[in-house]
Order: C-alpha cells, then structure tokens, then sequence
C-alpha cells in the first residue's frame, strides 16, 4: 500500500494512503481514525488530521485545539447542572471544556439565594417582603371573593328590606364577621399567618 505524502500545506504531493484522525466540528472532540486515498493535489478531508490523538483519559475530553495545531485534553462536565452566581437560573453543560464564567455547581436552595463568593445565602429581607406581598393578594382576594358573595346572594339589599329570614340573617353575619377577621389579619407577620375560616356557603 503506497503511503500518501503532504506537502507544508497538508496537500497530498505523492498520490496514496494515509490514516486521517476525526473529530467533530462543532465540539472538536476526537471522534475515529479511517483510512484515507489521496490523489495529489487533495488535501486531508474536513475536520481531520494526520496526528496521532492521545488516550483516553477519566473526566476528559480529547479535542483539537482551536488553531488546528494539536490534539488537548479539556474538562467533559457535559450532562451536569451548573447555575449562575447572578440569577441562579440552571444551565445544562452541553460542551467540553471548564465550568462556565459566572457559574456554580452548587444549587441555590430558594429564589432569594444570592451568591456571596463562595456559596449561596437566602436574603431574608427579600424572602419576607414576597411573603407580605403574597399575603396580602391574597387577603386581597379572600376579601374579594366574600364580597363577590355576600353580593350575589343579595344579602344586604333584602335586609334593608326586612325580606331576609333567620337563616339568611344568621350566613349574612357569619360572613361579615369573616371579613371583619380578614381585615384584622397583620400581612407583616408572613409566611406565619393563620387565615380566618370562611363561612360554608
């Protein structure tokens, strides 16, 4: 079998056989070695060359460096999680190589967590402001919602009219008196907040 021989350029100036080594073109991570016929005047085949690639190394990858000029071992974290030190949004490593700039592996434990430098901390204040600001839409809509009710059943136009019975008069106050607990109920004191129970309809 008549080897192939390149030329400064990596163009075959004799015509024959010569062993090519595959890497990917987005990741340039070694993929195979082939066998390949050169008729002078071809160059190698798109993304391979003539260098032998290492082997295999635990947690690594073999790639070709950027220039071309080398095969390097870089970082395989591809399939773990990492988050961002500024949003603590997750990303997945999906290429070879370090961590990304800006990352952590470690998980932030709430949305209020922000990074201190080398690890996440919950930012309380944050944390009780969201809690008192939930409580209250949601006081908001208690009360919304017994109004909504109180209404629809027509209750205090009936009144005014002596038109309500016993019964009526009875759920009428049960559901006043659940709004007047609502109103006294302190939002500041989030998340510990016990909700009055609302009157069965």
């Amino acid at each position: 079998m008549v080897e192939a021989k390149l030329n400064k350029k990596l163009i075959a100036s004799q015509a024959g056989f010569i062993t090519v080594h595959n890497y990917d073109e987005a990741t340039r991570e070694y993929l195979s070695s082939c066998v390949e016929y050169l008729a002078v005047g071809v160059g190698l085949p798109a993304n391979s060359c003539v260098e032998i690639p290492g082997d295999k190394k635990a947690g690594s990858v073999l790639c070709r460096k950027p220039d071309d000029s080398a095969w390097h071992y870089l970082p395989d974290y591809r399939g773990q999680t990492v988050y961002s030190i500024e949003t603590g949004e997750p990303k997945e490593i999906t290429q070879p190589g370090d961590y990304p700039t800006g990352t952590t592996t470690a998980a932030p434990s709430t949305r209020f967590d922000v990074w201190n430098g080398s690890e996440w901390v919950t930012d309380s204040a944050a944390q009780q402001a969201a809690a008192v600001k939930e409580a209250e839409q949601t006081k908001s809509s208690l009360r919304s919602y017994a109004n909504g009710f109180i209404n629809e059943q027509q209750w205090p136009s009936r009144l005014a009219l002596g038109r309500l019975s016993e019964e009526e008069k009875t759920a009428f106050n049960a559901w006043l008196d659940y709004l007047d607990a609502l109103e006294a109920v302190d939002t500041s004191s989030a998340p510990e907040i016990s909700w009055p129970a609302q009157p069965v309809e």
